[in-house]
């Protein structure tokens, strides 16, 4: 009987630690460039951390918006104030998968799960009530209108319904 208790405490403990794990939701620039880095890494390159550090400033070199920006967080670009670049190059080496790399980064720097990527909104088709406030926002900013009086999320709904014949297109 006690086996039991035993086991089922420590089946929850690993249920709750699982649930804790880092998803690529929580941190997509760094699933996104470390998976698209190590996918273009032969065996023997994988297996020295110096030789990755090496490999990820030429990778850095050519990356753009939010990626470019991950590499300016680890210390990837000439430019960068940090550098954490072995954060990611040992375990790399190690052939530790890229959630757990992520998640090493993100305990040395938090900011690199807080990036990004920029969800494009089909204003035609969306239905701005279930859009986030930030989002509503950016739909203002893209079109570069802005809401002076906007202090509630019905504000700046009322806004864009205001502007969306001017922007949208309703094809026939």
């Amino acid at each position: 009987m006690n086996k039991l208790i035993l086991i089922g405490f420590f089946l929850s403990v690993i249920a709750i630690f699982d649930s804790y794990a880092l998803k690529p939701s929580d941190c997509e620039v760094c699933f996104s460039v470390v998976e698209k880095f190590s996918a273009g890494l032969t065996s023997d390159e994988k297996k020295n951390p110096k030789v990755i550090e090496d490999k990820f400033r030429t990778f850095c070199k050519t990356s753009k918006g939010k990626d470019h920006r991950f590499c300016y967080y680890l210390g990837g670009l000439e430019e960068s104030a940090t550098g954490i670049l072995s954060e990611m190059a040992k375990p790399l080496s190690w052939s530790s998968p890229v959630d757990k790399v992520c998640e090493k980064l993100k305990k040395k720097d938090n900011q690199i799960c807080d990036l990004r990527y920029e969800k494009s909104i089909d204003v035609k088709t969306v239905d701005l009530k279930k859009l986030k406030v930030r989002d509503l926002k950016k739909i203002l900013s893209d079109w570069e209108e802005s809401c002076e009086d906007c202090i509630e999320k019905g504000d700046f709904i009322k806004r864009i319904e205001v502007l969306k014949p001017k922007y949208v297109r309703e094809d026939l």
